[in-house]
């Protein structure tokens, strides 16, 4: 049986539930068979920089971090309902990718 496959990526983990309570809606409402969200292991991005420009002075550091929080769903292949789940408003910052699996 074919399905879809929705891949989403976000550094802000808010919008990606909210993306994801909207698709689950739309998968209720048309009564398709769905697996997810799928929580993937989020991906930790450090950086230290040094606080002082010039060198001179206590060797004192910044850390910046940036987290890159993944959701993972499977829905059935239906024609209404990836038509509906396309329609979903994206929010800036949210990578999403949709690919057709057999």
């Amino acid at each position: 049986m074919s399905k879809a496959r929705i891949k989403l990526a976000s550094t802000d983990v808010n919008k990606i539930n909210s993306v994801c309570a909207e698709i689950r809606q739309i998968v209720e409402k048309t009564g398709v068979d769905m697996r997810g969200p799928i929580p993937l292991p989020t991906k930790k991005l450090k950086i230290t920089t040094r606080k002082s420009p010039d060198g001179e002075g206590s060797a004192s550091f910044d850390r910046f971090e940036m987290r890159i929080h993944k959701r993972l769903i499977d829905i059935s292949l239906d024609e209404r309902t990836l038509r509906l789940v396309m329609r979903v408003a994206i929010p800036d910052g949210l990578n999403i990718e949709i690919e057709m699996i057999d």
